[in-house]
């Protein structure tokens, strides 16, 4: 008897492999990126600022090659810059002199259908619709089978589609109730009273999944709506259900889940596809160095999860995702907790197998286009036992 206890437990031991960091990618804070644009923003940062481009990064299925798009801009919304993405090669070779290797490829920048570009600044926009706005939050990106690259916007929230040039050629409305009815141009005039359904003010549509099979996204909300109880009558952030929203591309039509956080203080940053039904979501608090405290990656089954679609306001007894533990980024094994470390970790996506036949993950950081503040990816690969229901997305 004690045997067979003892090899269960040796078992159980050896599916449980440790996901290990290969190696990590820096790139200054002050690089320029392809653009070509000159001159400056109206806070003083150059146009062509290679920045803000850990906020999301997506595998292209090809040649190592990534696209990593840029949020907003720098200083929260009060900058004229440029929506744009980035296409890069990503080299990951365990065990190498330099494990982790980039080379900026492209810079291209996103245009609506009349090829005017989007921009971060918060007051570009004049009406309730986001898909007629200018104004432009990129936050989680996806790429298509057929290389369109799918955005979610934190403004929005909404998820646009556009073509490899650059070029907007769809978008995907959202449920009314994720709307705030009158936007504003600065944070606190979209919080109650002015606004009591919707979205918070920046926290939109911050990640976006994409289905191994490319017929489904998956967007997922950074925190509660204001109507779910995300926000108190103080203006603090008090909820925990965050809505994930199911959106059919051939259809458009949606479906709605629950992400439930651990902490009020904490907010989703992405979400990538483990499955058709499982994703690993990255939540976080908002600090950074030695006082960050949850920087973690969750494994989630929508699996029996409530279908709470059409409820402008969240059933009491809506029975959200289950989630477990997936990586802790501040574990000590992997060296990246402490002084440097990153207050926004913000992106997620799977790579090609490696040649051990292990999965690959990348983890970006969003520097906020600050010069002093270096770029980060981090490669992590993961055993398949940890992740045995994974199907990785298919782009032909």
């Amino acid at each position: 008897m004690r045997l067979c206890l003892l090899a269960l437990l040796l078992g159980a031991t050896a599916a449980r492999a440790d996901v290990t960091l290969i190696g990590v990618a820096t790139a200054p804070g002050d690089a320029r990126d392809l653009s070509g644009l000159k001159g400056k923003t109206k806070d003083g940062t150059p146009h062509d600022r290679l920045g803000g481009h850990g906020s999301s990064v997506a595998y292209t299925g090809a040649n190592d090659e990534y696209v990593l798009v840029s949020d907003r801009g720098p200083v929260d919304g009060a900058s004229d810059f440029l929506c744009r993405m980035h296409r890069f090669h990503i080299r990951v070779t365990p065990g190498a002199k330099e494990p982790v290797a980039l080379k900026l490829l492209a810079t291209t920048l996103l245009t609506d259908e009349k090829e005017l570009p989007f921009t971060g600044a918060l007051d570009a926009f004049g009406q309730k619709q986001p898909e007629k706005n200018r104004r432009f939050d990129p936050e989680g990106a996806r790429i298509g089978r057929d290389g369109s690259l799918y955005t979610s916007d934190e403004y929005g929230p909404t998820v646009y589609r556009f073509d490899p040039k650059g070029k907007r050629i769809d978008w995907f409305p959202v449920p009314a109730h994720y709307l705030p009815a009158a936007p504003g141009k600065t944070p606190i005039h979209e919080l109650p009273p002015k606004n009591t359904v919707g979205r918070q003010p920046n926290r939109g549509m911050e990640g976006l999944a994409i289905s191994p099979d490319g017929t489904k996204l998956f967007g997922i909300m950074q925190s509660p709506l204001i109507q779910d109880g995300g926000v108190s009558e103080k203006g603090e952030r008090v909820g925990l259900n965050c809505r994930v929203l199911e959106i059919d591309l051939a259809t458009k039509k949606t479906r709605e889940f629950v992400y439930r956080l651990d902490s009020a203080a904490n907010g989703v940053s992405e979400i990538v596809a483990v499955s058709a039904t499982e994703f690993l979501v990255l939540e976080r608090d908002g600090l950074g160095g030695t006082d960050a405290k949850c920087k973690k990656l969750f494994h989630i089954d929508l699996t029996g999860a409530t279908d709470v679609s059409g409820a402008a306001v969240l059933p009491k007894d809506a029975k959200p995702a289950k989630k477990k533990p997936f990586l802790d980024l501040l574990d000590k094994r992997h060296g990246i907790a402490g002084k440097d470390c990153p207050e926004k970790f913000e992106g997620l996506a799977f790579g090609p197998a490696l040649p051990d036949g292990r999965r690959l993950l990348l983890v970006t950081a969003d520097n906020d286009f600050i010069a002093e503040k270096p770029f980060r990816l981090y490669a992590f690969a993961i055993d398949a036992k940890d992740l045995p229901t994974y199907d990785a997305q298919r782009f032909k």
